[in-house]
């Protein structure tokens, strides 16, 4: 029997039963997967008792010409499926929030149901921006995770707050020829050929109240989070080990210092990079190329302050390594 390898980029396996018992994939598509459960030994009631990500890769297999249009379609029709209760442990957190920033923190949480994608935030006096990055390697499914995941927020925020029309969502993409019956689809919250892919909560929707607040329920599910959170660190990649250190001060972090960290040697670092098919140098470069061009989002940051911010002493050589990343300069980018 064939299974997932852990480090699979991968779905909550409700959400997939759910994909599959629904409208949004063709008769034939449903097939093809259900054959492949089979092929790997596996069916809807085992993925959903184990509580395993569901692979991406599946739908690679189902669409092998998948593009990126086919993909954000497809991203889309999935996130119509999302239900309050479509994401396990941050379920019930999620029904019990009390506001709009209370739902949005839940991203934190998210390595706990799926690794495809990942969320960095900015908050800043006009709100907050999490920027979304997909991890499947693979643009067209990072395509389809990156709207799944801002879409489907954006549908939970309208069933807890009502409907939530300051949220924007943007895509760092063309949009695909969209069918004449998602002419109306997001109206006015959704935006693409952004310059990266990214919600945005306006300071004053961030305190929007839910219907179901219960915070002292919130809360305890958030502890409980956190701690299961630790506990699946032995578990987790060393490519999201390496993201979450990052994250603490991207600038100032060596190869050195996270394998001190991980309690393990630099060679040693380098070679599980190396089993996951990356380096520390490219998580280090996509981390600081993500941090930049969110913070370049928010214009009451100058240049020079988020040079500093990311550990470069020196502005013109952040300049010179933002238009190798982008092909942009920051002031450039920023016009954008």
């Amino acid at each position: 029997m064939t299974r997932a390898c852990p480090n699979d980029a991968g779905v909550p396996p409700l959400v997939f039963v759910q994909l599959l018992e629904s409208q949004a994939l063709d008769p034939d598509a449903v097939a093809r997967l259900r054959n492949i459960m089979a092929r790997e030994g596996t069916d809807e009631a085992t993925l959903i008792q184990r509580d395993t990500q569901v692979p991406l890769r599946w739908f690679r297999e189902v669409y092998p010409e998948l593009d990126v249009d086919q993909a954000t379609l497809l991203g889309f029709a999935f996130a119509e499926q999302a239900q309050l209760t479509s994401f396990g442990p941050l379920s019930f957190p999620l029904v019990s929030a009390g506001s709009v920033a209370e739902i949005v923190e839940l991203l934190t949480y998210l390595p706990l149901i799926s690794t495809a994608v990942s969320p960095q935030f900015h908050p800043s006096e006009h709100g907050l921006t999490v920027g979304l990055t997909g991890h499947t390697r693979d643009s067209a499914l990072d395509c389809l995770v990156v709207t799944y995941s801002g879409s489907a927020l954006l549908r939970l925020l309208d069933m807890l707050a009502g409907e939530v029309q300051t949220v924007t969502l943007h895509l760092s993409w063309p949009a695909p020829a969209f069918p004449t019956n998602y002419e109306d689809m997001l109206a006015g919250r959704l935006f693409f050929d952004a310059p990266m892919s990214f919600l945005h909560i306006p300071a004053d929707t961030l305190n929007e109240v839910c219907r179901f607040s219960d915070p002292v329920a919130y809360r305890h599910a958030i502890a409980d989070l956190q701690r299961t959170l630790d506990q699946r660190s032995g578990t987790t990649s060393f490519s999201e080990k390496v993201r979450r250190l990052l994250e603490k001060d991207p600038g100032q972090r060596s190869s050195q210092w996270v394998a001190h960290e991980l309690s393990i040697s630099t060679s040693t670092l380098k070679r599980r990079l190396a089993e996951e098919g990356t380096t520390f140098r490219g998580l280090h470069q996509s981390f600081l190329r993500e941090r930049a061009m969110l913070r370049l989002l928010d214009r009451s940051m100058s240049v020079s302050e988020i040079a500093t911010d990311l550990g470069y002493s020196d502005l013109t050589n952040f300049s010179h390594t933002f238009k190798r990343w982008t092909g942009r300069s920051p002031s450039e980018f920023r016009r954008t």
